[in-house]
């Protein structure tokens, strides 16, 4: 009998581009059940009898409290159980809940279906940033995230007007009706391509001492706390945005039609500079990029305010200059996740959770207060995101030590 040639094994699992497709899925599924029911708001509260209309943001500002708080848990059961039994859990409660939420009788009982599928949610995004932080680390991490936001950036853009085209063709629960759909398909497309990234060797137990030491090192961290913190607040801006913009295209400008088409425009311009810093990020460093677009963040925010006081706001005016400081938070969120992580590389799992649970819990709530301060003007609004960008400079600043630009000396990582 002659021997045959032995075939050198296919590597299991995607390659870049599909790796970096399902993680972008992953963060787009979390942006789709936020921004494609922008639209519906106003049918949603008529249905369901909501006669306040700044009450309507309960819609955004529930599904993103489940989303934050039951991050802290999902971490420690993916160090445990592996990634990938987590994710599916979580997207098995966001489908789940989507459906109860088309079904929902009344505005309390849609209320509590997006606080469920906010918890189901999260899972997707601790597992993003656990999932990419076993593959890669440092700038090709930075590299990572930054495409997988390019294409998640796709959803914001396209997600309003996918929901004023349901609306045309269906009454408004068959939004959360796609939603199920979306996530079923994401579901099975993981199932099938996605491996197991936690080998079993690393897995650590539950344990109450061992997850309290993580739990500590994340949060007594610097540089992880630091850039957690400024996250925070560059969360909060966003979703002030989010809960105010549709308001402040109808009842403002009075231009309901143009809302879809100029929210896309604004969304592309996070999505361009995603791009740009994927391409630049490892040449030129994740802190010189996000440091210097944070500055821009702020300086183009304090224009915002010198031409909202002077009278001289404009639909225009808003557009041209929110699309600029949106530009600037893409260059922004992705170096400060990964920078975030650098240090938590052994507690991956958890220390996402932590930061995710900050950021998104307390973000959601900074950015709903600045939603709720609508008084038929745009000030409250862009005053919101120009605290917002102070403080995030302020953590940074707290993170590096009083340093802009340059990188320290990490700390040294503690074992769990």
């Amino acid at each position: 009998m002659t021997e045959t040639a032995a075939v050198p094994a296919r590597p299991k699992g995607p390659g870049f581009p599909e790796f970096v497709s399902l993680i972008a899925m992953m963060m787009a599924l979390n942006a789709l059940a936020i921004d494609v029911m922008l639209p519906a708001l106003p049918a949603i509260g008529t249905a369901l009898g909501v006669v306040t209309e700044n009450s309507r943001q309960w819609v955004i500002t529930a599904y993103l409290l489940g989303f934050g708080v039951a991050q802290i848990v999902y971490g420690p059961l993916a160090d445990r159980y592996g990634r990938k039994p987590v994710l599916m859990a979580g997207l098995s409660l966001y489908i789940l809940f989507s459906v109860i939420a088309a079904f929902a009788p009344t505005f309390e009982a849609l209320i509590l279906a997006r606080v469920g599928s906010g918890i189901g949610a999260a899972a997707l995004r601790v597992l993003a940033v656990s999932i990419v932080r076993d593959r890669y680390s440092g700038r090709t991490m930075a590299r990572v995230m930054s495409l997988s936001f390019l294409v998640f950036l796709g959803v914001p853009i396209l997600a309003p007007t996918l929901g004023q085209l349901i609306l045309y063709v269906a009454p408004w629960p068959w939004i959360f009706g796609v939603l199920a759909v979306a996530g079923g398909a994401f579901m099975i497309w993981a199932a099938i391509r996605l491996p197991e990234t936690l080998h079993r060797e690393d897995r650590l137990p539950i344990q109450v001492d061992r997850i309290a030491a993580a739990f500590r090192v994340a949060l007594t961290d610097r540089r992880s706390m630091g850039y957690t913190l400024a996250m925070t607040a560059m969360t909060g801006a966003l979703f002030g945005f989010i809960n105010s913009s549709q308001q402040i295209f109808f009842d403002v400008f009075n231009e309901p039609e143009l809302f879809t088409i100029f929210f896309g425009l604004m969304a592309g311009g996070v999505a361009i500079a995603s791009l740009l810093n994927a391409r630049l990020v490892e040449q030129l460093g994740s802190r010189w990029i996000s440091h210097s677009a944070l500055l821009g963040f702020i300086a183009v925010s304090v224009i915002h305010l010198a031409v909202i006081f002077s009278g001289h706001e404009a639909i225009w005016t808003f557009v041209v200059l929110q699309g600029l400081v949106m530009f600037c938070f893409g260059l922004i969120v992705g170096n400060f996740g990964s920078m975030a992580m650098e240090a938590m590389g052994h507690i991956a799992g958890t220390a996402s959770s932590v930061q995710g649970f900050i950021g998104t819990t307390a973000g959601s709530m900074m950015g709903f207060f600045i939603g709720q301060q609508f008084n038929g003007t745009v000030a409250p609004f862009a005053i919101g995101v120009t605290v917002c960008g102070c403080l995030a400079l302020a953590a940074v600043l707290f993170a590096e030590r009083g340093q802009l630009f340059r990188a320290r000396k990490l700390d040294r990582p503690v074992t769990v």
